[in-house]
């Protein structure tokens, strides 16, 4: 019911043609899927836990909760994160509510993960595509089944629970789901106290079909996410709120004609809200409030069909949003006046977009996918307050700016008895970010620097080639994946003399500009072996290296990491043993705040049971985490915060 599997996903690429040719890939985490035995280590477990399973994304941590995602070692400004194809705008110029944040493993099916521009239906991109796909029911005879569950861990006193219920008739469903976390402050190895590390979240989720005939249905959605008194030890505030509302509805035909398989129209809006505050952080040089807004409404109309060989689609989309954020400082002398400024000028983005794809089956063996895209992005600075205080800085600056974004991608396939060979090029541009582009004053606390955005930029580009090996029979699967991107015009904050800092304690200002270029190598390997029936081994190892320009080393770069685990099953019961780590950190640039780390290891332990009664099925899973309490922190983790130290974990899932 909750299970977490790495796989890559294949799909038809000729109306004609035989199903086990002419594949495209791509990368797919299942997080959740009904009617299956829990297999995953931690059922419960967050969101967070589950993508960074994925050898193309590091997760940085900043606390316990909110995670960022880092796809292909870049951070999240050069990636397109979508949650069922919806474009979705954070609210937190410090990055504590990625898009991630706003959805539960209980509601989501899978992961949809592209490297690099190839297949980027949801916008142009650089480092890739993460595509949240939620659960929902299905069309069927009248039925009515859900599921219980609830965990509990004791490193942090977290507490999970949560159910879901779906029904289902002939020509209706509805889902709907409804999850609880709450969790204090962690204790990282040696039993030491990571204080403000807290957090307590609540989110609901409901679906609903309708069959207007056997070709034609109707949906809509709704999510619902509320976090609360979020700590963050790495940053110097805390989050009070952290609200997101997300709707939807959809119309799908299926069978238009023996050309087009399928029509998905979307429209939706999201309205996001975070509220940072220091209130409860015992001494602080002042105090501030950092409430942030985000308001995004959008569609996509996405073609799908075959004709011979040919198998395309096309998709049209378009979105607005309105990103604002302000600031408070508050004197703490008698008399003085707070000060106040807009950290996001109330910025309107316009963006519009056309994307197509055409896999082409060249023969039994070769396959070929070629993709393009082409969208306008415009920003406006609606606030005049705001855009009078970014003139301090570029007194020509224009009210608006509009940018031409293309992508191109094409990569070819060979397959022949148990072997995949593929190789792709692409090219990608992004528009800088709402905080590269127009933030005023926002402070890093990694390296101490306050930011101030660029207008002036340029696209950031990129030129990528991947390739990948796999073999796979029925007891033995490997897959050697590697890319590397040439990005020109790089985008990136440098210090900037003659500028006073807005922010107490503070090293200097740093004003965005762009690198001529810079380069990132990203290579993995994942392997997995049935050694005999009811035991099996999995393994992966990855490794990546950024460099700008004059050899300036990328920050928050992984080294070499691995993972290691042995599975054992039999009716229903399963245990599992695995160990992660990493080489020392020590490819690293003091410019932004980083330092030398060891190496570490770390071994887990987790065992579970299947109880069957009648039609209802009840599972119980417990593990230990971290089971030598080791002391560790890796270049993830924002500021050097150390990770969580041993913890035993129960869940309990019942399913009726």
């Amino acid at each position: 019911m909750l299970c977490s599997v790495v796989i890559y996903a294949q799909s038809r690429t000729g109306q004609n043609q035989d199903s086990s040719k002419s594949k495209q890939l791509e990368e797919v985490i299942v997080i959740g899927q009904r009617n299956r035995t829990d297999k995953t280590a931690k059922p419960l477990a967050t969101l967070d836990n589950y993508i960074e399973k994925s050898s193309a994304i590091n997760m940085i941590k900043r606390g316990a909760y909110a995670w960022e995602p880092y796809l292909n070692g870049m951070a999240s400004e050069r990636s397109v994160i979508t949650i069922d194809g919806m474009r979705i705008y954070a609210a937190c110029t410090d990055k504590m509510d990625p898009i991630t944040s706003y959805v539960e493993v209980t509601n989501l099916s899978k992961a949809n993960i592209h490297s690099g521009s190839s297949g980027s239906t949801a916008g142009s991109t650089i480092a890739g595509t993460l595509d949240l796909v939620r659960k929902k029911g299905s069309f069927g005879e009248r039925s009515m089944n859900g599921m219980a569950f609830t965990g509990f861990e004791t490193n942090n006193t977290q507490k999970v629970v949560g159910a879901a219920l779906n029904y289902s008739l002939p020509r209706f469903f509805a889902d709907v789901d409804f999850s609880f976390r709450d969790a204090d402050n962690y204790r990282a190895g040696g039993s030491k106290e990571i204080l403000h590390s807290q957090y307590t979240k609540y989110n609901a989720s409901a679906t609903i079909g309708y069959k207007l005939n056997e070709h034609q249905q109707l949906e809509a959605s709704l999510i619902y996410d509320r976090a609360i008194d979020v700590g963050y030890p790495a940053l110097p505030m805390d989050v009070s709120l952290a609200k997101a509302l997300i709707g939807s509805v959809s119309y799908t035909r299926h069978h238009i004609s023996r050309q087009i398989k399928q029509w998905q129209t979307k429209f939706y809006y999201n309205d996001v809200t975070h509220i940072m505050d220091d209130s409860k952080r015992p001494v602080v040089p002042i105090r501030m409030d950092m409430p942030g807004w985000t308001k995004t409404a959008g569609f996509y109309s996405m073609l799908e069909g075959g004709t011979g060989k040919h198998n395309w689609k096309t998709n049209v989309s378009g979105h607005y949003n309105k990103s604002l954020a302000e600031m408070t400082m508050f004197s703490n002398t008698a008399g003085e006046k707070d000060m106040f400024m807009l950290t996001w000028p109330g910025i309107n983005t316009y963006y519009g977009d056309f994307f197509g794809e055409d896999i082409y089956s060249l023969s039994k063996h070769w396959s070929a996918i070629v993709s393009a895209g082409l969208a306008i992005h415009k920003n406006l600075v609606s606030n005049q307050f705001g855009l009078e205080s970014l003139r301090i800085f570029y007194p020509g600056m224009s009210k608006s700016k509009t940018r031409l974004l293309k992508r191109l991608s094409a990569m070819f396939e060979f397959e022949r008895n148990n072997w995949s060979y593929n190789l792709g090029v692409a090219y990608g541009e992004r528009a800088p970010s709402v905080s590269e582009g127009y933030g005023f004053y926002l402070f890093n606390s990694f390296d101490r620097f306050d930011y101030i955005g660029n207008p002036d930029m340029r696209n950031e580009k990129s030129a990528s080639v991947n390739m990948s090996i796999s073999y796979q029979n029925t007891g033995f699967s490997a897959k050697l994946t590697s890319s590397y991107f040439h990005i020109m015009n790089y985008i990136l904050g440098r210090p900037k003399t003659g500028l006073n800092v807005m922010t107490i304690g503070a090293t200097g200002v740093k004003v965005y500009e762009q690198l001529n270029y810079a380069g990132i190598l990203n290579t993995s390997l994942d392997m997995s072996y049935q050694i005999i029936d009811g035991f099996s081994w999995a393994g992966q190892i990855g490794y990546r290296r950024g460099r700008g320009e004059n050899g300036l080393l990328l920050p928050l770069i992984q080294p070499l990491s691995y993972s290691s685990a042995f599975t054992f099953s039999a009716k229903s019961f399963s245990a599992d043993v695995s160990l992660s780590g990493s080489s020392r950190y020590n490819k690293y640039n003091p410019e932004f705040g980083e330092s030398e780390l060891p190496a570490y290891t770390i071994f887990n332990l987790s065992m579970a049971n299947r109880f069957k009664f009648g039609t209802k099925i009840f599972i119980l899973k417990t593990g230990v985490e971290n089971i030598f309490d080791k002391n560790y922190t890796t270049f993830a983790d924002w500021n050097r915060i150390p990770r969580m130290g041993r913890n035993v974990f129960v869940n309990v899932v019942w399913k009726f």
